[in-house]
């Protein structure tokens, strides 16, 4: 059949056309180049935070590394994407290409680079052309990208029941042993133990040779300095082969005569809020140290803390447990609110591991308790254990500023059973203090430390107590206080009490209402019922 030749033109072009659109890759995909499948591995390297994977691709592989772990390590993303974007091969064997980092930072924070570079095929193949504005415009040789945290200033302090400053966040100085930096470390912990003897004569060369024991090789934080202790240290520790001091900051008790074991939980509550409140920002780091800030956002300035601690009667504590050698703690709450006033420990009760949180048998202290309960109660089991809640015993207390969160057993005061059963029931020093407050306010309420913030209250409920339980309850400790086992306390006139031990080995609990004041002494080893009496007895005549 004939065609014309318009007709031919066309059939041409149409052939052509699908020619040039094939070309250009809508029908088919042009294999890689060879440049382009580097830098793709180049990316996945990258990707991968395998830093040592990604140099090796370069042309300076030693300087790469460096730079580029510096900077995987400074940001410290949960996530990092690279896409090569723009591949170009030339017939001169070389290539440009862009490439995009985006680096996840968490909590919806992300920080992205856009950088180009080059690439060259030599004799060992395709290599990226090195230069460390791969890693972001601008950056030095020796320079790195690094995600820091901000915290909004001034921190907040952590004020007392009368609005006094109790803990504030100041300078420390850490004292650090770096094993790799010293060629005698028996002599370095020798030499350093002697400088800081005037302020810690308790960390000896054997303490620090031991703690380096459990760290073989790593740097290790002998001790942690005020500017103030600095001064009367017996040396430089800066000159100290293998020590470095460096400079940081922690939250401190403003007054040193104020220990006690609220210390912990108030500074787990504190950073609690700085980490919330915490702002976040990308820097470039000079080789020099020097940093400009690329990008980030600062958190809002958090409030000062405010517990009800009552620097008085926590002065008093601290005397008052150092009256016996074994391990003794002791609380005082405020009868009508429940409020935490103080608490302390003595250095065997810490050595022990005694909190205020853990959970013990109250041996016969609970006895006139039970015996309540189980006559109001007439053999209801249900109705039993509802009054052993309702005088804040059987159940798990969270208290912000008080519990630490370190495991459940620290986290909950303490445990009930799954039915009333004296027999298996354990009492914390919390608890002990809310039965107190329950019996003196005839409703239980839970304790509290830091002000406006609830305590969780867990595995049963709290409120009104019956009256005719909490009228034996306090009728037997009366008696315990007048003519029992409290009888020889002075100084307390109108103390009710109750007292008990879990046979020689305690412990050993002295439970007390002191007009409005709830008293708990809990002391471990032997006789512990006598050393909880002696505890009391000392607080009554320094108080």
């Amino acid at each position: 059949m004939a065609v014309s030749g318009r007709a031919r033109i066309a059939a041409a072009s149409v052939v052509s056309g699908v020619l040039v659109l094939a070309s250009c890759g809508v029908f088919t995909d042009a294999p890689k180049t060879e440049s382009a499948r580097m830098l793709d591995t180049f990316a996945a390297a990258l990707g991968a935070q395998d830093a040592s994977r990604a140099a090796q691709l370069t042309s300076a592989p030693g300087q790469a590394a460096e730079q580029i772990g510096a900077t995987l390590s400074g940001m410290h993303a949960a996530t990092v994407s690279v896409k090569v974007t723009d591949p170009v091969e030339y017939s001169d064997h070389t290539a440009t290409y862009n490439l995009t980092t985006r680096y996840d930072l968490g909590k919806d924070r992300e920080y992205t680079t856009q950088t180009s570079g080059t690439a060259r095929k030599l004799t060992s193949g395709w290599r990226v052309q090195w230069e460390p504005t791969l890693l972001a415009s601008g950056m030095q040789a020796g320079g790195h990208l690094a995600a820091v945290r901000t915290d909004a200033t001034p921190a907040p302090a952590v004020r007392d029941g009368a609005n006094r400053p109790w803990m504030a966040l100041q300078p420390v100085n850490d004292i650090v042993i770096d094993p790799s930096t010293t060629r005698d470390l028996p002599r370095t912990t020798s030499d350093l133990a002697r400088v800081i003897a005037p302020i810690a004569p308790l960390i000896t060369s054997r303490v620090i040779s031991d703690r380096l024991a459990a760290a073989p090789g790593k740097p290790v934080t002998v001790v942690s300095l005020r500017d103030s202790d600095m001064t009367v240290l017996a040396g430089d520790p800066d000159r100290v082969a293998g020590v470095d001091v460096d400079k940081t900051s922690a939250l401190l008790v403003t007054d040193r005569r104020i220990t006690s074991p609220l210390t912990a939980g108030t500074t787990n509550y504190w950073q609690a809020i700085r980490d919330a409140t915490a702002g976040w920002a990308v820097q470039m780091v000079a080789p020099n140290g020097a940093t400009n800030r690329l990008a980030g956002a600062q958190g809002p300035a958090s409030p000062d803390v405010r517990t009800t601690l009552n620097s008085g009667i926590q002065l008093s504590l601290v005397d008052s447990v150092v009256e016996v050698a074994q391990p003794a703690t002791m609380m005082v709450l405020d009868a009508r609110s429940g409020a935490i006033l103080a608490a302390a420990a003595n250095d065997a009760a810490t050595s022990a591991g005694m909190s205020l949180t853990t959970s013990t048998t109250p041996g016969t202290t609970l006895d006139p308790v039970i015996a309540a309960i189980d006559s109001a109660a007439g053999g209801d089991r249900g109705a039993a254990e509802e009054q052993l809640h309702r005088l804040g015993l059987g159940v798990g207390y969270k208290i912000p500023g008080v519990s630490m969160p370190l495991s459940d057993n620290d986290t909950t005061a303490s445990v009930s059973a799954a039915s009333y059963n004296p027999s298996s029931l354990t009492v914390s020093p919390v608890s002990m203090g809310a039965l107190g407050v329950a019996v003196a306010r005839m409703s239980s309420v839970a304790p509290t430390f830091v002000r406006g913030v609830t305590t969780t209250v867990t595995g049963g409920d709290l409120g009104p107590v019956d009256a005719k339980v909490a009228s034996a309850i306090a009728a037997a400790m009366r008696k315990t206080a007048t003519s029992g086992d409290a009888s020889d306390l002075t100084g307390a006139p109108g103390l009710r009490a109750l007292v008990g031990t879990n046979g020689p080995q305690g412990p050993g609990w002295f439970v007390g209402i002191d007009g409005g004041k709830v008293l708990v002494v809990h002391c471990a080893g032997e006789r512990s019922g006598t050393a909880a009496l002696q505890v009391v007895q000392k607080y009554l005549r320094v108080r």
